[in-house]
């Protein structure tokens, strides 16, 4: 059975899980992009209510930075085949007191290790936040995120953690100038070295 079958086959299944059902029954199908093609693959948080309703990840302020950060553009994000999206959570968790909420827990160990037996290429996965790097990294994460998002070569080659592009984490940024200054340049060559091949 080819990769594209397997695709599908993995979306069904997805949403007949029970944990889905409310979704599912509102005909809403999870959110992620797994390519056979993909060389690069980013793990997120969970889809924003905008990102579901319109069906496109990071189509908003957060993905024009994280392309960005990437020095790459929206067709070789979107159209290439180069580029997997697997969020925590494949579906809009809801709202929170202060934002969304995060992704339901069951949803990674259920369903990440499937997906990305679809995309074999996989050569860089980008860890966006804490609930990314925490579920990857495990007992290897430091004590926080700045702290692992500082040490991110000791991750690599195959992962690399960043802070969340969101426009809300600048005062993140603007307490931590080195993220700018040294880490997004080494991940725009990781990336090039990667597509460029």
């Amino acid at each position: 059975m080819n990769l594209d079958k397997k695709l599908e086959l993995l979306k069904k299944e997805i949403m007949s899980d029970s944990d889905n059902k409310k979704y599912t029954d509102e005909g809403i199908e999870p959110l992620f992009s797994a390519p056979s093609t993909a060389k690069i693959l980013i793990i997120g948080q969970a889809p924003g209510i905008k990102a579901q309703e319109s069906r496109i990840f990071f189509n908003d302020k957060s993905g024009v930075k994280l392309r960005e950060w990437m020095g790459i553009d929206d067709d070789i994000f979107y159209k290439s085949g180069l580029i997997g999206v697997v969020p925590m959570d494949f579906y809009y968790p809801g709202k929170g007191k202060s934002g969304d909420l995060p992704p339901r827990k069951n949803s990674a160990p259920k369903w990440h290790k499937k997906v990305l037996e679809l995309m074999p290429n996989i050569e860089l996965i980008i860890l966006v936040g804490k609930y990314a790097q925490d579920y990857y990294l495990k007992e290897n994460k430091k004590s926080n995120l700045t702290e692992t998002v500082f040490h991110y070569e000791e991750y690599g080659p195959l992962y690399f953690p960043i802070v969340h592009p969101s426009p809300l984490n600048f005062r993140w940024q603007n307490k931590n100038p080195w993220f700018l200054e040294n880490v997004v340049p080494k991940l725009k060559i990781r990336v090039s070295e990667i597509l460029d091949k």
